[in-house]
């Protein structure tokens, strides 16, 4: 348990709060590159409890600026597109990407009352097929070559969602390594050719054995958990007999990211961004290491639960998510359907809009959880006190921050170690885009200690 006072510090994020001045330090993603496609490239963005606007100009320039025009507070998100920015649709206002306030039409020809004027504006860059924004103070830190943002764009997929409740709880659910034996259970298994796009319906690494059926199986992981330069590493270990063990790898990337295999050949980068203190956005990087993702395939899949434009789920608290008992007796542990995504929904909105961690009680299931919370304390900390936080890099440190590696496969259960970094490192070294090999991974089991799986 923790106190009130605990809970708010690790989840308020408003301009204020000390986990807003730390939310602040990063790049943070504001919308999907495809959400500012069409005729009228320009929307409203809620992001870290603040309104801006967001717009593509003539030129193919990209800006962010707050969304109240400056002069009587009118909603800039209702602009017009034109003179090289964004025009107030009350009296005509023209402001640039920098926030320059060009025009002031309603005044006199001779008036001087633009050049004084100025709204505020954030630099706004696209990687990956999604649009970010820095709104903190200074120079901004420079992206790690993790590789979603070192792969070419036919190989990589964005895609976003809605969650009804505070960012932390959203984040918790991924980088809990237990919670997907029950959670994504199934009482079936598909056909593993047919699992292209689907989280955790593909078979594991090298062998024909569906995830979901280890998964289901052996529901009682041994959990490791690692300080990395980004986050931390967690190793979930199944051992399945004395030979073999299950070995699935992940990674928390700091402040509120995960990195995750989906399948043998795609990993998912996944960002947990607050709209404000009781709702977030997921974004996610999907990354290919064999060939280009099919795109249609993709986005038609996320399409039959997504409603656009803001990207809220069709199965939801207001209808109970689908919830269907025969279905849950006989089919899937929760009974919401086949999209694990519908699970992890109902999972982090059910828990409140914050989740009151006063009432909670953590297991050794939880260790990754505990380590997180202990450093994203220490790292609010660390602003407060005036220091840059992890992973704030400038260009020299952002080339050492590569991979992470990330593997789901059975291996020896003495020598697990090796194992999941020489999958990984053969995965990378067969990429047709030459996907970097984290050092930590160039000789791998060099500096490991060799345990078996029930250690």
């Amino acid at each position: 348990m923790m106190s009130q006072e605990q809970n708010d510090l690790i989840t308020r994020i408003g301009p204020k709060a000390p986990a807003g001045k730390l939310m602040r330090m990063y790049w943070q993603p504001a919308a999907l590159t495809a959400e500012l496609e069409g005729e009228r490239p320009i929307r409203p963005v809620k992001l870290l409890g603040e309104d801006f606007v967001l717009f593509r100009d003539e030129q193919g320039r990209y800006g962010l600026l707050d969304r109240d025009c400056p002069h009587r507070g009118a909603d800039l998100a209702f602009g017009r597109l034109e003179g090289g920015g964004v025009r107030c649709a009350f009296h005509g206002w023209l402001f640039d990407v920098e926030g320059k306030c060009l025009e002031t039409p309603a005044e006199p020809k001779n008036s001087r009352l633009c050049q004084g004027i100025k709204q505020r504006a954030y630099p706004v860059v696209e990687k990956g097929g999604i649009l970010w924004t820095y709104l903190g103070e200074g120079e901004p830190p420079a992206f790690p070559e993790i590789d979603c943002f070192a792969a070419p764009e036919q190989y990589t997929f964005a895609f976003k969602g809605l969650f009804e409740c505070n960012w932390l709880q959203a984040l918790e659910v991924g980088i809990d390594p237990a919670h997907a034996s029950f959670l994504h259970r199934f009482f079936e298994d598909e056909d593993v050719k047919a699992s292209y796009g689907k989280q955790f319906r593909g078979a594991s690494a090298g062998t024909e054995v569906p995830m979901t059926k280890i998964l289901r199986e052996y529901d009682r992981p041994i959990i490791n958990v690692e300080s990395t330069e980004y986050g931390l590493r967690l190793i979930a270990l199944r051992e399945l007999d004395e030979e073999r063990t299950h070995v699935r790898v992940t990674n928390q990337l700091f402040p509120h990211g995960f990195v995750i295999p989906m399948s043998s050949e795609m990993t998912i980068t996944q960002w947990h961004v607050p709209v404000d203190d009781e709702n977030c956005y997921w974004y996610a990087i999907f990354t290919s290491y064999t060939k280009p993702v099919d795109k249609k395939k993709m986005t038609d899949q996320r399409l039959e639960l997504y409603e656009l434009p803001n990207y809220t789920s069709r199965k939801n608290k207001r209808n109970d998510y689908g919830f269907d008992p025969h279905e849950q007796k006989h089919e899937t542990y929760t009974g919401m359907g086949a999209d694990i995504n519908v699970h992890d929904q109902w999972a982090v909105e059910s828990m409140g809009k914050i989740q009151d961690r006063t009432r909670e009680h953590l297991g050794s299931s939880d260790k990754a959880i505990i380590a997180y919370r202990k450093l994203l304390r220490a790292e609010i900390e660390k602003v407060a006190g005036g220091q840059k936080p992890m992973l704030f890099l400038d260009a020299d440190s952002a080339r050492s921050i590569q991979g992470p590696g990330t593997m789901d496969g059975i291996g020896p259960s003495k020598g697990w170690e090796t194992y999941w970094m020489e999958v990984d490192v053969a995965r990378r070294r067969g990429a047709p885009w030459m996907a970097p090999v984290p050092a930590d991974q160039t000789e791998p089991g060099s500096n490991v200690v060799h345990l078996p799986a029930a250690e």
